[in-house]
């Protein structure tokens, strides 16, 4: 084997190779080109160390064949390029794919509300049924309220923050089954619903508004969120399209996983408003105007980051690098 020559007839594929590799995105040709030059680089590669054993062009291809792997097989990125990805892009894209299924469960949530709400009211032995007439009374004119006032600031944000953390996280993760979702947003609807009725039935249902507006706007929001998120899992399982069941799953379940991540810090916001602001003295319009704030920051978020994050392809999903190379399907 003539080492020179080959050195002279192969250097510039090795240096067009290094080229390649070490840039940020290649085009279609250029990565079918950078695959053949590759290819072409390690026979190389082969070739020398099989004749002449080491030598230092074989150390450069060498070199070169490394950058040019990495390229092929991905690297982690830096956590501090990761952390701002993850709330500039996969987030609020994650977040903004589901915009119009919250918006129905939302709907649906306020219309079980209100009908559990009249329902009940029409129906006296219902209401009998529900506790005493006097502890009901107590309840509508004393503990409904005093309930926001009755642990220090600070621990009833925790409190109300981790409870409903945790039941967001339960909608998200158990969306699989298509029932723990639908069951979450049951059950509270139904809760708000008699809670409603109640304090309407001895003449309180502004209170019951006036205090459950500041923080609930966010609050019930963000369940709206984690089940409409806890659904779009259910629905990849049950149309996965041209994916496996799977891969769709899996897809979609490392896409809204990341919603988990942004209603713990969006009910945190709502936990705040609650153990600080809704037990306060003053004029409801403040504190409904603040409540109001907090949903929009985090609507504002959802709906004008997802959008842009969006129309720059983010899914949400991990990227390739990070959830290894997919499986390419027809259709």
């Amino acid at each position: 084997m003539n080492l020179d020559a080959m050195i002279d007839e192969r250097r510039p594929e090795w240096d067009r190779l290094d080229a390649l590799a070490r840039r940020k995105r290649l085009t279609g040709p250029e990565t079918d080109e950078f695959v053949h030059l590759y290819r072409s680089a390690s026979a190389d590669l082969a070739d020398i160390k099989t004749s002449v054993g080491r030598t230092a062009a074989g150390d450069y291809v060498s070199n070169i064949l490394a950058t040019a792997r990495l390229k092929l097989t991905g690297a982690p990125d830096n956590v501090a390029r990761q952390i701002p990805r993850f709330f500039a892009r996969q987030l609020p894209a994650a977040l903004y794919r589901i915009r119009w299924l919250t918006l129905v469960i939302a709907a649906v949530f306020i219309g079980i509300v209100a009908l559990v709400g009249w329902w009940a009211q029409q129906d006296p032995a219902y209401m009998a049924a529900l506790g005493d007439e006097a502890d009901l009374k107590q309840y509508a004119e004393e503990d409904f309220v005093a309930y926001y006032s009755e642990h220090a600031e600070g621990v009833f944000a925790g409190m109300v923050w981790s409870n409903n953390a945790w039941i967001a996280a339960q909608a998200i993760m158990f969306g699989i089954t298509g029932i723990w979702p639908v069951y979450v947003i049951m059950q509270n609807a139904t809760g708000l619903g008699v809670s409603a009725a109640v304090m309407n039935w001895f003449g309180h249902g502004d209170d019951f508004l006036l205090f459950i507006l500041p923080h609930g706007l966010l609050e019930m929001t963000c369940i709206f969120v984690a089940g409409a998120a806890g659904m779009r899992i259910f629905w990849a399982w049950i149309a996965p399209g041209a994916r496996t069941r799977a891969a769709a799953l899996a897809a979609e379940g490392r896409a809204l996983a990341t919603v988990v991540v942004g209603l713990v810090f969006a009910l945190a916001l709502s936990g705040i408003v609650e153990g600080f602001v809704t037990r306060q003295p003053w004029p409801h319009a403040v504190k409904i105007g603040i409540g109001a704030v907090a949903l929009g920051i985090f609507l504002f978020y959802m709906l004008f980051f997802g959008r842009r994050a969006t129309a720059l392809g983010e899914t949400g999903d991990l990227s390739e690098y990070e959830a290894g190379t997919p499986r390419l399907v027809a259709g």
